[in-house]
């Protein structure tokens, strides 16, 4: 799909806009939907890459996210439930060069894709995967997913969902993720530079997008995004500084060996005189540690105990699954020659059918 790939800023020499990477596709999400910021900020981040129009891809599941690929102005596939992770995977190593994102949702990665998004990430080969997660499946009309709160009526679970949700940012760690973000859909602030990060960083990067589903889970992220209450609940992730939330900073996260805890920080606003603890023994967030033990303990952080993770939870360098795959082509080819695949074919025992 989307073949109709005709310039670029470097066949051109004209700079690559937003508009270059908005199809003839009319867009068809409800009035709304998180879809609409994640689209604009990618159709927005893509000209500033330097990357011509034709070395992008972008591949999807089954799903409400999953339209993204009919989008965009670039090449792309919408796949099968699940599998976008093993197309794109192919896809990269088959064309290195290309810049390829998935676009997927919790239940298209998560469930009947779960195997295919922990190996993807787990081989750290090259690609972009952004997961909306609204926690319901919405193409299909409000199943519970993999990420539904436990107690959620749904129309799989009338009675209250009894299915334990795991954390995507958690997984992706467990997995050995080399990136792992979390941003709220209506965090323009924070999701373009995300993304940027994500589109920089070599190997696998991993972006969730917490989103909220207006028919058939409405409201499942309006603590967050309520101005009045979301400093309490959010704890946005800055590399190199401690971790403190609250609306004047006046609390933080204090590690008590390896339990966390919460605890008011010495001299902000609104945290009485002689109380509290001092910022220095509060715990520093560092998204390149090289064994993560914090990003996944930060990870399974959730309400009502504790505020919710935004942000860089990790980004360190290892080697791109695509560049060591090229490293053995070659080593292979110096050592047996280029192959022919005619005498491939026909180099073992061989069998005439009448």
């Amino acid at each position: 799909m989307n073949d109709r790939i005709d310039s670029s800023s470097e066949s051109t020499g004209v700079p690559l806009t937003r508009k270059d990477f908005e199809s003839e596709q009319d867009v068809r999400w409800c009035p709304g939907c998180g879809d609409y910021s994640l689209l604009a900020q990618i159709q927005k981040l893509l000209p500033q890459l330097g990357i011509a129009r034709e070395n992008f891809a972008f591949v999807s599941g089954i799903g409400c996210s999953s339209r993204f690929p009919y989008y965009m102005d670039t090449y792309g596939m919408h796949a099968i439930h699940g599998r976008a992770p093993a197309v794109a995977s192919g896809l990269k190593l088959a064309r290195p060069e290309l810049s390829v994102w998935v676009v997927t949702g919790d239940g298209d990665a998560l469930a009947i894709g779960g195997n295919h998004f922990i190996h993807a990430i787990r081989r750290n080969i090259g690609l972009k995967i952004v997961l909306l997660n609204n926690r319901i499946y919405g193409l299909t009309k409000g199943q519970f997913s993999p990420t539904t709160e436990l107690g959620e009526k749904t129309k799989t679970s009338p009675y209250g969902n009894i299915d334990r949700p795991f954390s995507a940012a958690a997984l992706a760690l467990g997995a050995g993720a080399t990136f792992v973000a979390r941003v709220v859909d209506t965090d323009l602030a924070q999701l373009g530079p995300i993304l940027a990060r994500a589109a920089a960083h070599p190997g696998t990067a991993f972006v969730e997008v917490l989103q909220n589903c207006i028919v058939f889970n409405d409201g499942a992220y309006a603590a967050l995004t309520d101005k009045k209450q979301r400093d309490e609940l959010r704890l946005v992730l800055e590399h190199g500084q401690p971790l403190r939330f609250g609306s004047n900073g006046e609390r933080g996260i204090r590690l008590a060996g390896l339990r966390p805890e919460i605890v008011s920080v010495a001299g902000a606003p609104g945290v009485p005189e002689g109380e509290g603890v001092p910022v220095s023994e509060l715990a520093v967030h560092d998204e390149s540690d090289r064994h993560g033990s914090l990003a996944f303990l930060l990870a399974q952080f959730a309400a009502p105990e504790f505020p919710l993770p935004l942000g860089i939870f990790r980004a360190v360098a290892a080697p791109a699954f695509e560049d060591m795959n090229a490293a053995i082509e070659d080593a292979a080819r110096q050592q047996r020659g280029a192959g022919d695949l005619a005498s491939l074919l026909a180099g073992g025992d061989t069998w005439t059918v009448a």
